[in-house]
């Protein structure tokens, strides 16, 4: 099969190429090289972004069990303290209070305790 280079084989190339904008060496010059570098950077990114997801919430558990222990009441005993009372903040609003706003969430601890007792 003969190579075909009209315009719209050119635009997709450029399209590639443009996406391979950083790489080293031939994975940014060399077509078939850049084609299989971007597909596997395409790969990784989309892997990345669910994975992103679980690694914040991790740090987000990590930040409220440390803030909650200082208090002398557990994790998982405080999450369910806050179900029970109705309050309704996620884990990222939490663990954003256990670092800025302590009085808040000295409160919020205070019920989950009253409420688990």
């Amino acid at each position: 099969m003969r190579t075909k280079s009209n315009v719209a084989r050119k635009k997709y190339m450029k399209k590639v190429l443009k996406r391979a904008k950083g790489f080293v060496g031939g994975r940014r010059k060399m077509i078939r090289t850049v084609m299989e570098t971007v597909e596997r950077a395409e790969v990784y990114a989309t892997r990345d972004r669910r994975a992103r997801k679980r690694t914040f919430r991790a740090l987000w558990i990590t930040r409220i069990s440390a803030a909650v222990k200082t208090k002398g009441l557990n994790y998982s005993r405080f999450i369910s303290g806050l179900v029970k009372a109705g309050v309704n903040l996620d884990r990222k609003m939490l663990a954003d209070m256990a670092v800025r706003d302590e009085a808040a969430f000295n409160q919020l601890v205070d019920l989950a305790k009253a409420k688990t007792a």
